[in-house]
């Protein structure tokens, strides 16, 4: 297995090759078993994975101390290797019902402070607010971030679902090491204007949604029911005739993953490690089985060939439906 390091931007602490995503573990796809979520963070470790993302609105806080708690049962040297990657400022209520983002100083100072609490931690390797703040300039919330830097309680700035203009307010602020945003064979909206800005600026890519949460992965079938917590119950993506069209897509890229030997998930891993060393793919793997087939895409090399096979199975655009339902497209930044 390739274990080669990748830098997370210029400015930034170097990571595997992939990261671990750990919110399906909490929220948002279903149920999901405690004890085997933290055995699959421990098996990322142990293969060389060090960056774990999460956030404080995952669950609440739950996936927090679940991350907390893998890094406390990880033996010593595995969790002093570790990066914790966490998304703030996303308003919650009791019932779950989603109420905005909070980018003000105050408000990321006190988010900060319960984050190092939950997650028992000192300090936040990398830390970022989930979604711009439409109240607070961007530079605000950097600057609150910065002085965090200052202290020792935060390693690293970061930024999530921004555009191009935004990255350049933020750069100009302080150091950003890290953008992460989604990318994938069927998400590729950064390639316009925001890919070329991070590299501009030297900026790494932290890549989510690498299986377009799991319609590409290869084991989502037509007649899959989903559970009212599973987020892709209300995706775009994943209803009716959309549903049958994206399906249509992996069954082509699965012929190619075939005559590679490979399985869809590994050749869609592997195409976003393809475009280049600065972006690193995050994979929500909330099993060993999973993780396992995740970390098998390092071992897949996808010659000029294969790329332009990928490219005409999966063209640019080609997915039928938006990433998020309509209410939620609102609070992605694109400036």
């Amino acid at each position: 297995m390739t274990t080669h390091i990748r830098t997370l931007g210029t400015t930034g602490p170097q990571v595997f090759a992939l990261g671990l995503g750990c919110m399906g573990m909490s929220a948002l796809y279903g149920d999901a078993d405690r004890g085997e979520s933290i055995a699959t963070v421990h098996a990322a470790l142990e293969a060389g994975v060090t960056l774990l993302d999460t956030g404080d609105f995952y669950a609440m806080g739950h996936n927090e101390m679940l991350v907390g708690e893998a890094l406390r049962a990880a033996p010593a040297a595995r969790r002093e290797q570790a990066l914790v990657s966490v998304k703030f400022g996303a308003l919650r209520g009791p019932d779950g019902n989603w109420s905005g983002y909070d980018g003000r100083p105050a408000a990321v100072r006190n988010f900060a402070a319960y984050s190092l609490q939950r997650l028992g931690v000192d300090h936040i390797d990398v830390y970022r607010i989930a979604r711009l703040d439409p109240a607070v300039p961007i530079e605000e919330t950097v600057g609150a971030i910065a002085e965090l830097v200052e202290k020792g309680y935060v390693r690293h700035i970061g930024l999530s679902e921004v555009g191009a203009e935004t990255i350049r307010r933020a750069a100009a602020t302080a150091p950003i090491s890290d953008l992460q945003i989604e990318y994938s064979l069927v998400s590729r909206g950064i390639e316009e204007s925001v890919l070329p800005t991070t590299r501009e600026l030297g900026i790494g890519i932290t890549a989510y949604g690498v299986l377009s949460r799991g319609l590409i992965s290869g084991h989502f079938t037509r007649d899959r029911q989903l559970a009212a917590n599973d987020f892709r119950a209300h995706s775009p993506r994943f209803q009716g005739e959309n549903l049958q069209h994206n399906l249509n897509l992996v069954d082509a890229l699965r012929k190619i993953a075939e005559q590679k030997g490979a399985s869809v998930a590994q050749i869609a891993i592997a195409w976003v490690l393809s475009r280049g060393e600065d972006i690193v793919p995050l994979v929500g793997a909330r099993t060993r089985e999973r993780l396992s087939e995740s970390l098998g895409a390092l071992d897949v090399t996808l010659d000029a060939a294969d790329l332009a096979a990928i490219e005409e199975a999966v063209p640019a655009d080609a997915a039928a439906g938006d990433r998020y339902p309509a209410a939620q497209m609102g609070h992605l930044g694109s400036k």
